[in-house]
C-alpha cells in the first residue's frame, strides 16, 4: 500500500467499528513492522470498495484427540491420500486473511467470494513456500461465519464457540 492509500483508509467503513478502527488506525504500522501485508479493491473513480490483509500462519492442532477430530473431518472434505498425507504431519502452512472488510454500500455483491478467489488462486499456485489451507478468525456473528462456510471454510475447533472470533479454515488443493 502506498501512502495514499493509507490516506484513503481514514474514510473507508465497512460497517464493523473493530474493522474500521483497524484500517483507519492501525494497518500502516501493522504493514511498517512487516507483521503483515495490505491491500485494497479501487473502484475506476479511486473509492476503495475492500480493505484485506494477508499474514503467514500455521494451522497448529493441540492435542490427540483434537488432531483425530481435525483428520476425521477433512475425510469428508478431499480425498483420502491427502489426508493420510496430513495426518502425517504435525502442522500446516497457510496464509491468514486477518481481516476483510467490504465498504458497506458494495456488501453481498461478490467481492469478499471474489477476494477469497484471488487469496486461493494465488496461494494454489505459488511455490516460493509451502501453504496448505487459508485460515481466518472469523467474527463470530451468524453472517460473518455464514460467509466463510458458503466459500468453503470449516470450524478448525469447537472451543471458540463463545469467543469473539471462530477459527476457521479452508483446504488449498
Amino acid at each position: 500500500m502506498t501512502d495514499a492509500d493509507f490516506e484513503k483508509m481514514s474514510a473507508f467503513s465497512c460497517g464493523v467499528d473493530a474493522l474500521n478502527s483497524f484500517f483507519q488506525k492501525e494497518v500502516r504500522e501493522c504493514v511498517n513492522r512487516h507483521y503483515l501485508a495490505a491491500y485494497c479493491a479501487y473502484l475506476t473513480s479511486g473509492e476503495i470498495v475492500a480493505a484485506f490483509t494477508l499474514m503467514n500462519d500455521a494451522l497448529m492442532i493441540a492435542g490427540q484427540t483434537e488432531k483425530e477430530d481435525f483428520i476425521d473431518d477433512l475425510r469428508f472434505e478431499t480425498d483420502a491420500d491427502i489426508v493420510d498425507f496430513f495426518n502425517r504431519q504435525t502442522s500446516y502452512p497457510a496464509i491468514n486473511i486477518g481481516h476483510l472488510g467490504i465498504s458497506s454500500p458494495f456488501q453481498s455483491k461478490g467481492i469478499g467470494t471474489a477476494i477469497i478467489d484471488l487469496v486461493t488462486d494465488t496461494f494454489t499456485g505459488y511455490r516460493q513456500a509451502g501453504c496448505q489451507f487459508i485460515t481466518v478468525d472469523a467474527l463470530n456473528n451468524h453472517r460473518c461465519t455464514k460467509f466463510y462456510q458458503t466459500n468453503g471454510f470449516s470450524y478448525q475447533t469447537n472451543k471458540d464457540f463463545c469467543s469473539q472470533t471462530r477459527r476457521m479454515y479452508r483446504i488449498l488443493q
